[in-house]
Formats: C-alpha cells, sequence, structure tokens
C-alpha cells in the first residue's frame, strides 16, 4: 500500500489559507493572492476560493475580492454568476461606499451572463439618495451601453441620465455629463447600418435616444456646475461645451465670460479644455474689445504651462503652435519664454525653436537671432547635429519671413560656416539655397565662402543645395565649371537628388555660357554637359534622373533658345506659409485641444481606426455632401479620360520623327473624349455607368491602340538620329530620324483589327 505524499506550492497553501476558521488568516491569504496576481502570477484557480471570502463585514477585504473578481471574471465566466447574489445584496447596504463598490465591481465585470442581473440595482442606485452612489451608477449606464445598448433603451437609463443632469450635486452632474458623452460618442462613431436607420445614408442620426444635444436649459445647468466640480468634472463639463452650437453671439460671449475663470486651474487639462471652448466660441463673437481680452486673458495661462515637466511642457508647446496659426497675436509679446535653456530635452527645444520662428517679427528678431544663436553653442554634444539643423532652419526661416533681419541671419550663417564643423557647415548651405531663393542676386558676395567648403559635405541634401547655388549663379562664379567636374566625374555614385541637381546645373552653365559661341568657357561647358547627358542617359538606373536628361537633350538638340526659356524661366521667391495644416483641417483640430489630435497635428481619423479619412467619415463630418459620392466618380472618370487622351495627342518628346501629329483622329483613341467615347464600348459603358466589367476603365484607356512591338528601324544612326558619335558633334549634329511608312501603315492595320480583340490581344 503507498502513502500518497503531502500537496505542496504556493497555491496550495493559499487555498488552505482562504479556507481557513480566522478571519485574520483569511484575510492575509486574499492579499497574497492579489500581490500575486499583481506580478502576474496565474491564480485563476483560487476562483471558488475566493469567493467564499466575498461575504463579509470587511470593507478592505471586500474591495480585494471585487478586484479579484474584475481580473479573472472572463476566464470564469461560470463561476461569476455565484456572486450574483452577493452584488444584489451589497446593492442594498446600509453603507453607500459598500453600495457603489458593489454597482462599480458589477459594470465592470464584463461578463455577458451577469448584465441582465445588474439592471435593478442599477435603476436603484440611480436614484439612491446618497450623490457618491448616483454619480457611480452614472457611469455604470455608459459601461453597460458599451457591452449592450439595446438594455440601456428598453430600461429607460437614458431618460434617467438626463434627469440627472438636474442633480443638486454638481460631481453627479459632471459623471452623468460623462457618461452621455461617451454614449453619444460611441453611438454616432459605429457603423452606418447601426448608427442611421438609413445604411445608405452614413450621416449620425442624432435624433436617436444615444444622441446627446444640448440645449439652452443644459447649458446653463452646466455653467452653474462648471465651478463647483472636481478637476475631471469640469474637463467632462468643458468638453460638452465646446460641442454646444451658440444660438447667437450673445450666448457665445456669455459662454466665454463663465469659461475664463477656468484658465487660472492648477490642473492643465482644465486649462487646454478652457482654451478650447474659448477658441471655438470666439468664431461666433463680433466685438473686437471682447476678442482682444480674451486673447490677452489667455496668454498667462499658457505660459505658465512651460513650467510644468518636459512631458507636459511639450503636450503644450504643440497645442500652443496650433492656437498660434489660428491667432497669431496670441503670444505676440511672450517670446522669450520660449528661449530654449540648456537642460531642456531636444523634443522640447525643437517645438520651442518652432514657436519663436512663428513670433518673430521686426521688433523682437535681435533677441529671436542672439537666443537662437546661444542654443548653437550651449548645446549637449549628443544633440549637436540635430540642434544645428533645426536651429540653422530656424535663422533661414526668420530671413525668408522678416526682410529686415535677411542681413542680421546671413551674418549669423557665415559665423557658423567659420567654425569648419562639417555638420554646422552642411545645415547653413541648405539654408543660404533658401535666402538666395528669396532674395536673389542680394547676397552673392558670400558664394565663395560656400563654395570654399566644398569638401566639407557628405549629405546629399547639403550637396543638391550647394550644386543649385553655382547653377544659379554659374555666370558669376569663375570655376564654375570645375566645380560641377567634380560632381560629374562621381555622377553614378551620388544620391538621386545631388545627380537631378547635376544635370540642371550643368545645363544652366552652358546656357549661362553661351555654348558653342560663347568662346572658351562656352567650350569647356559644352564638353561637361555632353559629358553628363551621356553619362545620365546611358549608366543611370533612375528614371527620373534618364527622363530629364532626355527633356534636356531634346531641347538643347532641337530648340536653344526653348530651352532657355524653360531651364532660366524667372521663379517667384518663396514664403513661409502661415499654416502647417489646410484651414478646415485647423479648425478641426481646435476643437481637439488636449488630446492626441492636436498633439500629432493630426486628425483623429488618421492615426485611430482604419487610420484614414475616407469618403464615409469626410460625408459623415458634412464635408461631401450625400448622394454626391456618384457625381464626384463620374467626374472623376471623364477627367481621367481626358487626361489620357490628352496625354496621347501630346508629342513625345522623345520622338525626333519630322512628321507632325496624325490628324486621323479614327483610330488610336486619339480624336478626344467624344471619339473615344463612341469608338471604344468599354469607355462608353465607363461613362454611363452600366459596366460591370472592372478593367473596363483599363481598356477604355488603351483604346484601339495597338501594343505590339515596332519593328527595329534599318537607320544605323544612333539613338537620337545622329550620326552614331553621341553628343562629340554637338547639338546641332542631331538629326532627326527618318519616317517608316511602311511601319506606320502596318501599326494602322493593326489599329483598325484591334478593336475586335480581347484584353490580352491589345498587349
Amino acid at each position: 500500500m503507498s502513502i500518497r505524499g503531502p500537496r505542496k506550492g504556493e497555491n496550495y497553501e493559499l487555498s488552505v489559507d482562504l479556507n481557513s476558521e480566522y478571519r485574520d488568516k483569511r484575510k492575509d491569504a486574499i492579499k497574497r493572492v492579489i500581490a500575486s496576481m499583481t506580478v502576474g502570477k496565474d491564480v485563476s484557480g483560487l476562483f471558488p476560493d475566493v469567493l467564499k471570502n466575498m461575504q463579509t463585514d470587511d470593507l478592505e477585504q471586500k474591495k480585494l475580492v471585487y478586484l479579484y473578481l474584475m481580473n479573472y471574471a472572463k476566464t470564469q465566466p461560470e463561476l461569476v454568476i455565484l456572486a450574483v447574489n452577493t452584488f444584489v445584496k451589497d446593492s442594498d447596504d446600509p453603507n453607500p461606499l459598500v453600495r457603489a463598490l458593489a454597482i462599480r465591481t458589477m459594470g465592470c465585470l464584463r461578463a455577458e451572463k451577469i448584465i441582465d442581473y445588474l439592471c435593478d440595482p442599477l435603476q436603484k442606485a440611480l436614484r439612491d439618495e446618497n450623490p457618491y452612489v448616483r454619480k457611480t451608477a452614472a457611469l455604470c449606464v455608459a459601461k453597460l451601453y458599451d457591452l449592450k445598448p439595446e438594455l440601456v433603451i428598453e430600461n429607460g437609463f437614458l431618460e434617467q441620465l438626463h434627469e440627472m443632469i438636474s442633480d443638486s450635486n454638481p460631481m453627479v452632474v459632471a459623471n452623468t455629463v460623462a457618461a452621455l458623452t461617451d454614449i453619444h460618442t460611441s453611438s454616432t462613431s459605429s457603423l452606418p447600418s447601426t448608427s442611421s436607420p438609413d445604411p445608405s445614408n452614413p450621416i449620425p442620426d442624432t435624433t436617436s435616444p444615444a444622441a446627446f444635444s444640448i440645449t439652452p436649459a443644459i447649458l446653463s445647468k452646466l455653467l452653474v456646475a462648471l465651478n463647483e466640480c472636481s478637476e475631471w468634472g469640469r474637463v467632462a463639463i468643458l468638453n460638452a461645451l465646446a460641442r454646444y452650437h451658440a444660438v447667437d453671439d450673445k450666448e457665445s460671449e456669455h459662454i466665454c465670460e463663465r469659461v475664463v475663470p477656468q484658465f487660472q486651474h492648477v490642473n492643465g487639462a482644465v486649462v487646454l479644455a478652457a482654451v478650447k471652448v474659448v477658441m471655438i466660441h470666439l468664431r461666433n463673437v463680433h466685438r473686437e474689445e471682447l476678442i482682444k481680452s480674451l486673447i490677452r486673458k489667455m496668454a498667462p495661462p499658457l505660459v505658465t504651462l512651460l513650467s510644468s515637466p518636459p512631458e507636459v511642457q511639450w503636450v503644450a508647446l504643440r497645442n500652443i503652435n496650433l492656437l498660434l496659426q489660428k491667432r497669431p497675436e496670441l503670444l505676440s509679446s511672450e517670446i522669450r519664454v520660449f528661449f530654449c535653456k540648456y537642460n531642456d530635452p531636444l523634443y522640447v527645444k525643437v517645438e520651442k525653436v518652432d514657436i519663436m520662428v512663428r513670433l518673430g517679427n521686426d521688433r523682437n528678431v535681435d533677441a529671436l537671432l542672439n537666443a537662437n544663436e546661444d542654443q548653437t553653442t550651449d548645446t549637449p554634444r549628443k544633440w549637436t547635429s540635430i540642434s544645428y539643423g533645426r536651429v540653422s532652419k530656424a535663422i533661414g526661416q526668420t530671413a525668408v519671413k522678416i526682410e529686415e533681419a535677411a542681413e542680421k541671419c546671413v551674418n549669423v550663417l557665415l559665423e557658423l560656416i567659420a567654425t569648419r564643423v562639417s555638420y554646422v557647415v552642411q545645415e547653413a548651405i541648405v539654408v543660404m539655397k533658401d535666402i538666395f531663393r528669396k532674395y536673389p542676386s542680394t547676397y552673392e558676395g558670400v558664394i565663395p565662402t560656400l563654395c570654399a567648403n566644398l569638401d566639407e559635405l557628405d549629405e546629399p541634401e547639403a550637396k543638391a543645395s550647394l550644386i543649385w547655388i553655382i547653377g544659379e549663379y554659374a555666370n558669376k562664379i569663375d570655376n564654375a565649371d570645375d566645380l560641377l567636374t567634380l560632381f560629374v566625374d562621381s555622377f553614378t555614385e551620388e544620391s538621386y537628388p545631388v545627380q537631378l541637381q547635376v544635370l540642371t546645373a550643368v545645363v544652366k552653365l552652358f546656357l549661362k555660357s553661351g555654348g558653342e559661341g560663347g568662346g572658351e568657357r562656352g567650350r569647356r561647358a559644352q564638353v561637361v554637359v555632353q559629358r553628363v547627358l551621356q553619362v545620365a542617359t546611358r549608366e543611370c538606373d533612375s528614371p527620373d534622373v534618364r527622363d530629364r536628361a532626355y527633356i534636356y537633350w531634346r531641347l538643347l538638340s532641337m530648340d536653344p533658345g526653348a530651352a532657355k526659356s524653360v531651364v532660366l524661366s524667372h521663379r517667384p521667391p518663396i514664403s513661409i506659409p502661415r499654416t502647417t495644416v489646410a484651414p478646415a483641417v485647423l479648425d478641426e483640430l481646435i476643437g481637439e485641444i488636449g488630446s492626441l489630435a492636436s498633439a500629432y497635428h493630426k486628425p483623429a481619423e488618421t492615426f485611430v481606426g482604419k487610420g484614414r479619412v475616407g469618403a464615409d467619415a469626410l460625408q459623415q463630418r458634412g464635408v461631401v455632401p450625400p448622394g454626391s459620392a456618384g457625381v464626384e466618380d463620374d467626374l472623376t472618370t471623364r477627367k481621367a479620360l481626358q487626361t489620357v487622351v490628352a496625354g496621347q495627342q501630346s508629342e513625345n518628346l522623345l520622338d525626333f520623327d519630322d512628321d507632325g501629329p496624325s490628324t486621323d483622329t479614327s483610330s488610336g483613341g486619339l480624336g478626344g473624349l467624344s471619339n473615344l467615347t463612341l469608338q471604344q464600348p468599354a469607355a462608353a459603358n465607363l461613362l454611363a455607368g452600366t459596366s460591370s466589367n472592372p478593367l473596363d476603365d483599363l481598356v477604355s484607356i488603351f483604346g484601339n491602340v495597338s501594343m505590339e512591338p515596332s519593328q527595329p528601324s534599318a537607320n544605323p544612326a544612333g539613338p537620337f538620329g545622329g550620326s552614331g558619335a553621341g553628343m562629340g558633334l554637338g547639338f546641332g549634329g542631331l538629326a532627326p530620324a527618318p519616317a517608316a511608312p511602311a511601319q506606320a501603315s502596318q501599326q494602322q492595320a493593326q489599329q483598325q483589327q484591334g478593336g475586335q480583340e480581347d484584353l490580352l490581344g491589345l498587349f
């Protein structure tokens, strides 16, 4: 007969203690169970033993048991039913803390089998005499709506919540508003089939019982409770006030005046929520003196937020950036508070520099430049390259924005270049390119200094910027051909942006030097341009670079005058945009101040849910009127076909035939949209809306054009019709290639029978 050894293990010991006859031992065991659960150990096997300790008069022990139930209710849904009787009993307990705890725990269990038992205790809790129980029950309604919306509507919980807005306790009002707002958001953000009675109309039904419409009567109650509830209750009420549409300007002024005292709150979330409400309702205020007064009162609390920890500073700075784009005069005299400190994290410094540039004007530009110059010397070593780049860009933006300060900015950049530090020089050269674009032929004296630092460049953006400067002022730089030759020698090793700039700069050099008639300088430029075009068309693997080289080759060989008018055309000076987002998006982001959308400077739809703003979302927000999607699609289809036809009618830049464009528009789809529609059934079906084949749009684009490969030409000349010597004979030696009549007639015959072929036959 074998003797079984004693069972050992931590869970076994806990189970024994949970069933102990001593109260203190059971309570200590529950604490150890919660501690094990907190560190991630699996103690779900103790569920029945913990459940036995639920009926107790010890409030601390009851809280611990409820915490355990909330954590393991999903894994043990069958056993949770055993706790229903205790929950119902606790909801009638004389102690309001126990009643509220029972309601809160039942709402957090999220088990389907316990939801039906929640309705009766919740009905009693919503009418409880204690405000603590009522405010807890209000939030429980929102949790229940998330689990089973029809149950909330059938039991009349929404009507009870609307009645509770008139409660005498401000915390009950705040929690009720938070619950109604949460329910409203859930109901309006659901799918069209559930949020709208008409599935074809994705606009949410604002008349549904779940919608929370703020009336003037509700508005007055919210304004009364605003100053008496807790900080998070104030945030909930302020968010509701931001949704309210004022009847007239008087009501908007009244709301702003009642919200302004919240600017003095110590909590940053309350301050940002109050700023959001004022900014939204300022749209309806027309009195200039009141607008100036409100904006003046808004500045000090925003400045105070910069005394918070770095993480809060960053959020505040991102929101301030949005506010300045909407109201540039908001912090016009507070630029000094945005000066970077030596111990500021990098992400805070970047935001401060952006705001300083936005606040810069002719009165404070000296302080702005001094602060940025100090920033380049005080930055810790590990942040130097990033900080230098951002500060240099800020100096260049200041020069472009304020003409009176341009010379001072250039002097500061020259001081940075004089340091001979590689990344400093490169960032300064990138910025100087923008200054030259804004003020052409003004600061040509600094070009020799920039060219002297050619060996310091290793970043593609810096190389491209200096090459652009050399090409733009090629006629004033004596050794421009030698400088560009250095880049031509390593053309295939450079990045694509550098290759494109080298190509354009060399062509500019050739055109400005006079070509073959420009003497020795012109002949050297011709040699360089012939070499770079030959390398770009034969050895480069970038289609963009090759296409640009072919276009320049064609222009220079056929019409140098046209090439000069295209390449050396006048460009308007650049400017700094006042906003970084579209006006409509800016208004939307102002309404989201204090949320992630305002911190990211992106609408919530771009990073929540599907990750993009679709047509349904635009129609729900009223940007696109319902029912216009089909019209927009039809217009888009017509524009696409017109673009294709126009492209087929235009002359191919690489076609050197002498023959002009064909006048026969009966084949190949070259007769415009009307002929294309008449000849192509696929295009006609597509435009008429009767197409069921998804390939009709592809068929309509190709039309009757034959895609058979053309026969190789018997002409032994080079690829551009010359003598085969490439560019060695100059651009004038590029003779057009003769036409092939036999090949053209063969293609026409193929085009006439191509309409009877299927999609594969087109190729």
